[in-house]
């Protein structure tokens, strides 16, 4: 449970905007007006204050590196790097979902099995009256 609380702060605390655009644009190795073009093409979406003014999280300042680095060293333009972003999103949800599923699956079967043993193929599919199956 501990280690759960620990992970849970360590998730808030990136989420947690608190870079105004100049530091955030420091912190990227990028100019103020750079990170402006970012949240207009809708890959990066700062939170806003109550004045309107825009606020970065430790996770945006990642995700400004990581396009940085797509733009500069790979030489990938900005529409290739949203869809590389979203791309990574979705893939992150279905790797979530599949865990679930994956859980799901595991607490299902743990009442059928039969102390870790391999059940033989023939077994699925012949009735357990007809030979090879177990009881």
């Amino acid at each position: 449970m501990e280690t759960e609380d620990r992970v849970d702060r360590v998730d808030m605390s990136e989420e947690r905007a608190v870079y105004v655009i100049s530091v955030a644009a420091e912190l990227a190795g990028v100019h103020p007006q750079t990170l402006r073009i970012y949240e207009r093409k809708g890959l990066v979406r700062p939170k806003r204050t109550s004045g309107n003014t825009r606020r970065y999280s430790k996770r945006d300042i990642d995700l400004l590196r990581q396009i940085q680095a797509m733009t500069q060293e790979l030489g990938i333009n900005l529409a290739g790097v949203k869809r590389i972003i979203e791309m990574q999103a979705e893939l992150a949800a279905l790797r979530a979902r599949m865990e679930e599923l994956e859980e799901q699956l595991r607490a299902a079967d743990a009442p059928d099995r039969r102390d870790g043993q391999i059940m033989p193929l023939r077994s699925v599919f012949l009735p357990p009256w007809v030979g090879g199956a177990r009881p």
